[in-house]
């Protein structure tokens, strides 16, 4: 056997495969300088700093249009609950068949419930005190379909009302405008009538009549309990002077968001001479207040998103200034442009999207528990944070929408990548040789 090495020649030599774009040390090289020596801790904190600032964003657009969200939902729900979705109105409500149509808008695909309506102002007095107050004459039976003012009625309340002749004389009344009169269930109280019933000499306007509070609701909305009080429909139209005559009738549908889609059906179903309507009329004010609002606050909070790049670009800035050194050694050995361009980037965009991931957590974890968090700080404080009589309901709502979740994922990621690509594009473009001639 001979001592002589062998040599290997140039077809016994295997090229080596060169690592592609964000190969794993681009990764594992991005991570480590996230992680510096004790003596270089302040590029830590400024790292940290920047995790926290994005964490925060997110967090506060999570959690702020969240309530946005519910707050919108929820009102509308409780407004929709006292006022319908669409209303007829117009002639036909006086003509013979009125039945035979309020019977067909019944039937129409989509109709959920079409009450018959008797609403007029009036002022009310109980306790010594004298306010004013909007009587809603309705048949027992609907009563149903206001679900927020259903369900709060006590049994005997529900079993109570529209009982005795011409539906007796109990009326339903809020709970905010009962302890307004400071009166309680079984009370009395008096209404004045602005109008009254025809006689041989004219109308006899300014009628009242006393009345007992037959049961107290509290639809969580604080204006309606203070204005709304209801009466029997029969009642209604023998007191107000409206007998055979119906106001308005109210529908609601299964969609109200899509309400416009019923709007040629029922109309056709309620017949010549009649006047369709709907929610998105009605409240057209508040709706539109609602959608500016939503975007006014969207383009505020998407500020703090930007103030958080600008951490991150800080970060990186100071990260590519202490590895400058790093930098030019990498780019003697063989490493590209590129490649330098992707580490730093990476390592902006892991601050960036661990920031995003953390902040979308506890956003999302606190408005899932946002109810038991409200009671801890008010048992904790002794201090109401959400007062009915100024925000309209007596809970912060919150209701999480998947659109507001992209959407923020999106902006975040978006602001991430471009906050890592500018300070990356600058370690980039080091010169070795310079970087290298004071060392």
């Amino acid at each position: 056997m001979s001592d002589t090495p062998s040599v290997l020649g140039e077809a016994d030599l295997k090229p080596v495969k060169p690592a592609g774009p964000f190969s794993r040390w681009e990764f594992a090289l991005a991570l480590r300088y996230l992680r510096p020596k004790r003596k270089e801790g302040w590029v830590a904190f400024i790292a940290i700093i920047s995790f926290l600032s994005t964490m925060a964003s997110v967090f506060a657009l999570i959690v702020t249009l969240s309530i946005m969200s519910g707050f919108r939902s929820e009102l509308l729900n409780r407004m929709l609950s006292f006022n319908g979705h669409m209303y007829v109105s117009g002639q036909v409500l006086n003509a013979p068949d009125r039945e035979q149509a309020l019977a067909r808008i019944k039937a129409v695909p989509g109709v959920v419930s079409a009450d018959p309506l008797i609403e007029t102002q009036a002022l009310v007095q109980g306790g010594g005190q004298t306010t004013g107050a909007i009587v809603r004459g309705l048949k027992p039976s609907d009563l149903a379909s206001m679900q927020y003012v259903y369900k709060s009625l006590s049994p005997e309340a529900r079993a109570a009302f529209g009982q005795g002749a011409y539906g007796g004389n109990r009326v339903l009344v809020g709970q905010t405008l009962l302890d307004q009169l400071g009166l309680r269930v079984g009370d009395p109280i008096t209404i004045f009538s602005p109008s009254g019933a025809d006689s041989a000499f004219g109308n006899l306007g300014g009628l009242s009549k006393t009345y007992y509070v037959g049961g107290a609701y509290s639809s969580g909305t604080a204006d309606y309990d203070r204005a709304f009080m209801f009466m029997p429909l029969e009642q209604a139209q023998l007191f107000f002077g409206k007998e055979g005559v119906w106001d308005v009738i109210e529908l609601k549908v299964a969609n109200p968001d899509q309400v416009q889609t019923y709007t040629d059906a029922v109309r056709e179903a309620a017949g010549r001479g009649a006047l369709v309507t709907d929610w998105t009329v009605r409240l057209a004010a508040f709706w539109g207040a609602l959608k500016v609002e939503r975007v006014a606050m969207s383009i505020i909070l998407a500020q703090l998103g930007i103030m958080a790049a600008l951490n991150i670009i800080v970060g990186i800035v100071m990260l590519v200034k202490n590895k400058t050194k790093d930098i030019a050694i990498l780019r003697t050995v063989g490493s590209t442009q590129s490649s330098i361009l992707r580490i730093f980037f990476l390592a902006g965009m892991m601050i960036g999207v661990t920031g995003l991931v953390v902040g979308l957590v506890l956003g999302l974890v606190f408005c899932l528990n946002i109810g038991a968090i409200q009671h801890f700080i008010e048992g904790i404080t002794g201090v109401q944070l959400f007062n009915a009589d100024v925000y309209m309901l007596d809970a912060i709502p919150a209701k999480v929408d998947p659109a507001d979740v992209i959407w923020i994922s999106g902006w975040s990621l978006l602001l991430s990548c471009v906050a890592s690509l500018v300070p990356s594009w600058i370690a980039a473009r080091i010169d070795p040789i310079e970087a290298l001639r004071y060392e």
